[in-house]
């Protein structure tokens, strides 16, 4: 699913001449952005429904240089999900559709009054519902762990 395009702004380079590596979780946090809007949470629906969205955990993998004014594009897909949770995977391509970046991510529903977490509004819910979801095609990036070998 398309979520975002973006280009990289000046601000985001850094002394290598390319998109720093906080800046990848920048553009990821604002395809989160686009997630929630995309299923009835932007600023109006927060406050309406009282709910947001909270990030858990998230492992993003870099695979190529970014540079400034270079076209970004931010895709999601679902990998599963329960009543309060998204377990979401974007990947960043630029203008030729080369993959620059993933992220997985672990989102949790988040009652905005109790501070808690809650289930998804029935809305939200029925938004998710209609989410593309990866199935059985786990997208070969997402699931990864990260370690060393054992020493010998």
């Amino acid at each position: 699913m398309a979520l975002l395009n973006t280009q990289v702004a000046p601000e985001w380079v850094d002394y290598n001449g390319h998109m720093n590596d906080a800046e990848y979780a920048r553009v990821f946090s604002l395809g989160v952005e686009a997630l929630m809007t995309a299923i009835g949470l932007d600023e109006d629906g927060c406050r309406r429904h009282g709910y947001t969205i909270y990030t858990l955990e998230t492992h993003l993998c870099y695979r190529r240089e970014a540079h400034e004014g270079q076209a970004l594009a931010v895709e999601m897909t679902l990998l599963g999900h329960d009543a309060k949770r998204l377990h979401v995977f974007f990947t960043m391509h630029d203008a030729e559709g080369t993959l620059l970046a993933s992220s997985e991510q672990m989102l949790m529903g988040i009652d905005s009054d109790a501070g808690r977490p809650a289930p998804f509004p029935e809305a939200v819910a029925d938004a998710v519902g209609t989410l593309p979801a990866a199935g059985d095609d786990w997208p070969k990036l997402a699931g990864r762990r990260i370690g060393l070998p054992p020493q010998r």
